[in-house]
């Protein structure tokens, strides 16, 4: 189908069944986001999806899954209340105040320092990726003020 004509049926169904457009069409589509819209009850799978970006002020309260995605960056407002999945993902850096309410899976992830203000409530795990070459006290105090709960996964 077309660009417009899912356009058209979308509206149609806000208009008159009061539901709301789904969001990966809006991400793909670059349509704007109600507050509403920018807090994903469940988990979220991107995973190998064409997106480029991700909206300002994104919160997910299950786990986001963001594996092999060409994306480089993720917004600085994000909140992950279950794990954030990064695995063989494309993402560069990681936005300063990030909050992972469970695991962080950075699994060949091409990451290579954690930014100050991370707070992760589970694990790390890092095989294969960059920040193996730091032990786990450099790693933690990286993210001072922050902190990470759990374990910190290297092998």
């Amino acid at each position: 189908m077309e660009k417009e004509t899912l356009k058209k049926i979308f509206d149609f169904i806000k208009k008159n069944d009061n539901r709301n457009v789904p969001f990966i069409w809006k991400l793909i589509n670059n349509e704007p986001f109600t507050d509403d819209e920018l807090y994903i009850k469940d988990d979220l799978d991107l995973s190998q999806s064409n997106i480029t970006s991700l909206p300002e002020g994104l919160k997910v309260g299950g786990s986001l899954i963001l594996s092999r995605l060409k994306i480089t960056s993720l917004p600085k407002s994000l909140e992950v209340k279950g794990s954030l999945s990064l695995y063989e993902s494309e993402i560069t850096s990681l936005p300063e105040g990030l909050k992972v309410g469970y695991d962080l899976i950075l699994t060949y992830s091409t990451i290579t320092s954690l930014p100050r203000g991370l707070k992760v409530e589970g694990y790390i795990d890092l095989k294969g990726s960059k920040l193996t070459k730091y032990t786990e006290d450099q790693l933690r105090k990286m993210v001072k003020p922050g902190y990470i709960k759990g374990r910190i996964i290297k092998f």
